[in-house]
């Protein structure tokens, strides 16, 4: 409770704070399965592919929410969304602990990504609306402070009290608990919301753009493709890295094992620096610079003179895309406009996460037809393209506004 008082009474820092908390606890989920799985197979009793029927249920809710999440902020406004779908997350993931039957899980993953989507989508169109590139980045720094907590939480739930359902209850007491504090601050979100004065601009939630409107715009799609292509970079080099090291260039797990973990903590270190100077450059020259390093980092990967070069190869692309995320959310209204950027944000969320299902898994198949030193050819392939479209992105803004 004193807590909600200090952010009643400080509302500006107080919702970024708790906006933090959130994405904090967004990625705690994400890094739960992995560890769970071995366990989850045996009280299931079901084959190791199965996961893959979990994945699809949760994207497919993903999808849909972070695709509406436009609408629902314009009609229920921000607070009342980031509720609903922390309650809707949290029922999820306990619900995972109660059903008897696999199939059952299966089907409550789709609540479990209507309430992410949501969440994801609608923290990343208030903070693009009322604060700057810093903030922006600092809180796509929280889900990677949350991607690290979730194995340590079910790691802890496995060794002491042998139990892969209470991690998921420890998490998911945590997102009922951010419900409650959401409910307790919903007239400071509202209130922030508010559309702004006639003299005064007006931020991207204040317009109420159709999302028909939004879906008939080319750059629209242009922009939701970036999202498609970068998320789907940034995951093909998270799951394929170690087995890159280990089965193709003779790497020892204990080490590829370190780096490719290694991989996800530059990446939120470049994140955490990036807060620090991305007002400074701009987005653009952020993004840009960003593109040019991961390139840079994918053709070192590629060409593998040493081990050491491959293994320095993995930290810096995780260092050098860590910015690109949050600064194409900054950059949303520029590419597209301020009318429509909220509903473009929701878009772009959803692509995203169609490229995180569609990418990596196109890279395997790939990777088991040719070899898995396709995996750094595909890596050039798509930070050169992103680089390419992201410039065409940018100048066809610039013309549209001149």
């Amino acid at each position: 409770m004193r807590l909600l008082a200090w952010i009643k009474g400080h509302p500006k820092i107080g919702l970024i704070v708790l906006a933090y908390v959130a994405f904090i606890a967004l990625g705690m989920p994400d890094g739960l399965l992995g560890v769970a799985w071995p366990s989850v197979r045996a009280s299931f009793a079901i084959p190791l592919d199965a996961m893959g029927a979990l994945l699809l249920t949760v994207t497919a809710g993903y999808l849909i929410s972070s695709f509406s999440s436009g609408y629902l902020i314009a009609r229920l406004g921000v607070g009342h969304v980031l509720a609903a779908s922390c309650a809707m997350t949290g029922i999820g993931l306990i619900g995972y602990t109660l059903v008897p039957a696999w199939w059952m899980m299966v089907s409550l993953g789709v609540v479990a990504g209507l309430g992410a989507g949501a969440i994801d989508a609608g923290l990343n169109t208030y903070v693009a609306a009322h604060f700057n590139e810093k903030l922006m980045q600092w809180l796509h720094a929280s889900y990677g402070v949350g991607v690290t907590l979730g194995p340590i939480i079910m790691t802890l739930a496995l060794s002491v009290l042998d139990s892969w359902r209470t991690g998921y209850i420890v998490v998911g007491g945590f997102q009922l608990l951010l419900v409650a504090c959401f409910v307790l601050t919903l007239p400071l979100w509202e209130r922030h919301d508010e559309p702004a004065a006639s003299q005064k601009p007006k931020r991207l939630t204040d317009y109420k753009t159709p999302l028909t409107n939004t879906l008939r715009e080319p750059k629209v799609w242009l922009s939701a493709l970036l999202f498609f292509l970068y998320s789907g970079a940034e995951m093909t080099l998270g799951a394929w890295a170690y087995s890159l090291l280990t089965e193709s260039r003779g790497i020892p797990s204990a080490v590829a094992g370190l780096w490719a973990g290694g991989y996800w903590a530059t990446f939120t270190v470049g994140r955490i620096l990036a807060g620090l100077y991305a007002k400074r450059i701009g987005v653009n020259a952020l993004v840009q610079g960003s593109l040019a390093c991961a390139l840079l980092g994918a053709g070192l990967l590629w060409w593998n003179p040493a081990d050491a070069v491959s293994l320095g190869a993995v930290a810096l692309i995780g260092f050098a895309v860590a910015p690109v995320f949050p600064g194409l959310v900054s950059g949303t209204s520029q590419r597209v406009g301020a009318y429509f950027a909220a509903n473009t944000i929701g878009i772009q969320m959803a692509a995203a996460g169609l490229g995180v299902a569609v990418l990596p898994g196109l890279a395997g198949v790939l990777a088991s037809k040719i070899s898995l030193e396709i995996i750094p050819v595909a890596l050039i392939v798509l930070f050169a393209g992103l680089s390419g479209l992201y410039r065409l992105s940018v100048l066809h803004g610039r013309q549209e506004s001149d």
